[in-house]
């Protein structure tokens, strides 16, 4: 089996938790599946470079802002490749550039024009894990662009789509779907199944936990998408 696994930046916000992550690749690389991680910046990186960047400009320069903000998912997937390679699971990890990740010039809010993953098949076929810098990619001039808050859920679900993956599971802090935000509402009610376009209007209605870009990717790419918990083995949600 092929498969994206994709790991959120509260399953990644320190050295401990990223260990863990790499656990769930390992396991799913030594049951014989080829698998694709694609991480986003530690806990709350993105939000801390942001305000750094407020000590030199009220209002930065689009293109450097995100030829900075990008380095965040570089440095996690860079640590999820060592933290692997440490578990002696084979990997290596990638740049959105490097993964063939094509977009317009939309900075802040790129959109994913095409994804070419030969370097990407290429780690697969060597029987190593690839690890992509989420959130990311480059326009045709070589500029870095950004995909937008929450953008690296629309890059597992494009190289989902790009590499024929059997599945994208997206892996966070809560163990599924819900109708309401659990972590506030004690008796919100976890989906067993949702459908992509129920999903996507609860995205837009400004649901957390999946990205609408990605959701509307998935549904027009027949991609099968499960949202599970890092911490638990519980079953999660199933949309699609």
């Amino acid at each position: 089996m092929r498969m994206v696994l994709k790991f959120g930046g509260s399953s990644l916000a320190s050295p401990q938790l990223i260990c863990q992550a790499a656990k769930i690749g390992a396991a799913m690389a030594k049951q014989g599946n080829q698998v694709v991680i694609v991480v986003s910046a530690q806990g709350d990186t993105t939000d801390e470079m942001i305000q750094q960047t407020k000590a030199f400009s009220p209002c930065p320069e689009p293109r450097e802002m995100d030829a900075y903000l990008t380095a965040g998912e570089q440095m996690s997937a860079a640590l999820m490749a060592m933290a692997l390679l440490e578990l002696r699971t084979p990997a290596v990890s990638f740049t959105g550039f490097q993964a063939g990740i094509h977009t317009d010039s939309c900075f802040g809010c790129a959109r994913i024009q095409s994804v070419c993953p030969t370097k990407i098949q290429e780690a697969l076929d060597d029987g190593k894990i690839a690890v992509v810098a989420g959130f990311q990619g480059v326009d045709c001039d070589g500029n870095l662009t950004t995909l937008g808050r929450g953008g690296s859920d629309t890059t597992a679900v494009a190289l989902a789509a790009a590499l024929h993956a059997d599945i994208c599971r997206i892996y966070t802090d809560v163990d599924g779907v819900y109708d309401r935000d659990p972590r506030k509402c004690p008796d919100a009610r976890r989906f067993r199944r949702i459908g992509y376009n129920r999903m996507l209007a609860m995205s837009r209605r400004g649901a957390q936990v999946l990205h609408d870009r990605c959701v509307e990717l998935a549904r027009d790419n027949h991609i099968r998408l499960e949202v599970r918990s890092t911490f638990t083995d519980a079953p999660g949600t199933i949309v699609g």
